[in-house]
């Protein structure tokens, strides 16, 4: 056995600096790599040789990854070419879109931890329809709201937590707590920055889908995204354009949806929004929250997962593993799931095999909450729009200050400029909402998956709104999965909850 490090990132400006030492070098590409890991189903050489090979003929290379990704169809060769992007200058609006692609990691400033100044970006839907000055007005008032709101929480924030105040090291955990609170009434139009990693193949997926989008910002970032790679790796970045597909698929189920919601919205019971209809198994639509909902779950999941675990440890068929699982009385079935589950820690993915069953949940959130929502991407996330109609989530530190009303009066402010553009620019109507409206989430989770988001949102030490959600969305679903989910909780209380759970065992 061996393992050769084949390649690792390195900064960009380093190897400008190598090429300008050795214009003659065009081997520093990634494209030989995922040319050399291509041969290795075809060529007896070891793969080390393979890369030796390709670093010396590059233009056969590129030849080479053409006709196997895009003539051949084998586009995971294009996933070995690795980027480091960094993305200035973009709206918090845009960075939930560019983050919809899952297949790529992003680390993004923190509206947590940075405080901030009237950085902010303007459409170019809001100046085309001669709107810019509403635009520019609303959301510097914001900006002023938000430095006004911080000055008043900060001192809030310090007063609450004596303790933790006492420590000076403590001092910017503290202030973050407030900035947390002041920025839901910054706009989405804030002006932000991220790193991110990604793939060639996702990059050429995130550049095409992102040139159909209806923003402006989102053709842009596009084409800059296309010109920062495509002199690096011309042979792995090609389909570009957006086609009809990605152009037209939503807006034809928009026009489609509203025909049938109009048609028939009235033969529901309860009207359109169906309130009324009973989920089977589920709480009843009239007695869920009304800001987590819990939609759909799988049926007989404790007994699935039962069968998930027999099957993975036997020789017998799943349909066999499930006729055992339904026959075992319910001591039984939670003693095979706690002993699936007796050894973990608080810091251990829950087993694979919760993977096979699922739970849909829709939310009614915040976009400072969906900002860290989105960033699940085993999950399965659809979104509405953002709609001024669902309210907006004020932090109960907003409240305690005695700026609710002011806040609430910008949040007033902000939907007229909204109702504004949404009459000439309607796509560009978000940028101008604040982080405190709201939007019709639905998400489907594995429990695995469910585990996940609970450990790290349901944990003390996680933003409250997000914390308060994942907690909802726990609660429910014990009630139609209570085995499988015995140990989902946040890190801080994963330990009080599996003493609980395992009480009777030394």
């Amino acid at each position: 056995m061996d393992v050769i490090l084949a390649g690792h990132n390195i900064d960009h400006d380093i190897i400008l600096e190598f090429q300008r030492l050795q214009p003659e070098r065009q081997d520093l590409t990634p494209e030989t790599i995922a040319a050399a890991y291509a041969r290795i189903s075809r060529n007896p050489k070891p793969v080390n040789e393979l890369r030796v090979i390709a670093r010396g003929e590059v233009e056969k290379v590129r030849a080479s990854n053409r006709n196997i990704v895009f003539e051949m169809g084998h586009s995971s060769i294009a996933e070995h070419a690795v980027f480091n992007l960094d993305v200035l200058g973009v709206s918090r609006l845009l960075v939930e879109e560019i983050e919809r692609f899952r297949l790529a990691s992003y680390t993004e400033k923190s509206q947590r931890y940075v405080l901030l100044t009237d950085d902010f970006i303007i459409p170019q839907e809001v100046r085309e329809a001669g709107l810019e000055d509403a635009f520019v007005a609303t959301v510097r008032r914001q900006n002023l709201f938000y430095l006004a709101l911080y000055e008043k929480l900060r001192p809030y924030v310090l007063n609450r937590n004596p303790e933790l105040a006492a420590n000076p090291v403590n001092r910017s955990l503290l202030e973050g707590w407030a900035k947390e609170d002041a920025r839901y009434c910054l706009s989405l139009a804030t002006e932000t920055q991220l790193g991110m990693t990604v793939n060639a193949r996702n990059i050429e997926l995130m550049v095409r889908r992102l040139a159909a989008s209806p923003l402006a910002e989102a053709h842009e970032y596009s084409r800059r995204l296309y010109d920062a790679v495509k002199g690096v790796a011309p042979s792995l970045v090609r389909y570009t354009e957006p086609t009809l597909y990605d152009c037209e698929t939503r807006e034809a189920i928009r026009t489609q949806a509203d025909e049938i919601i109009s048609k028939l919205s009235t033969r529901l019971p309860g009207g359109a929004q169906g309130k009324g209809i009973a989920f089977p198994g589920l709480v009843d639509a009239e007695q869920a929250d009304d800001l987590v909902r819990l939609l759909d779950a799988t049926p007989a999941a404790d007994d699935k997962i039962a069968a998930a675990l027999l099957h993975g440890v036997s020789h017998l068929p799943l349909a066999e593993c499930l006729n055992i699982a339904t026959g075992m009385n319910i001591e039984e079935k939670k003693g095979l799931i706690r002993t699936a589950l007796r050894r973990m820690k608080a810091y251990d993915a829950a087993p694979r095999e919760f993977e096979q069953v699922g739970l849909t949940f829709e939310l009614v959130i915040s976009a400072t909450c969906f900002a860290q929502v989105k960033r699940h991407r085993m999950a399965m996330i659809t979104v509405q729009d953002y709609d001024p109609a669902l309210g907006v989530t004020i932090p109960p530190s907003i409240t305690a200050v005695g700026m609710e009303a002011p806040f609430r009066e910008i949040c007033a402010r902000t939907e007229e400029t909204w109702e504004q553009i949404r009459r000439s620019a309607p796509a560009a109507a978000a940028y101008i909402l604040t982080n405190a409206h709201r939007r019709r989430v639905m998400i489907r989770v594995s429990a695995r998956e469910l585990y996940h988001l609970a450990r790290v949102r349901a944990d003390g030490h996680a933003q409250w709104d997000i914390r308060e959600m994942a907690a909802r969305m726990v609660g429910q679903g014990r009630e139609v999965m209570p085995l499988t989910l015995l140990l989902a909780a946040g890190k801080d209380g994963f330990d009080a909850l599996y003493a609980r759970v395992f009480a009777n065992e030394s």
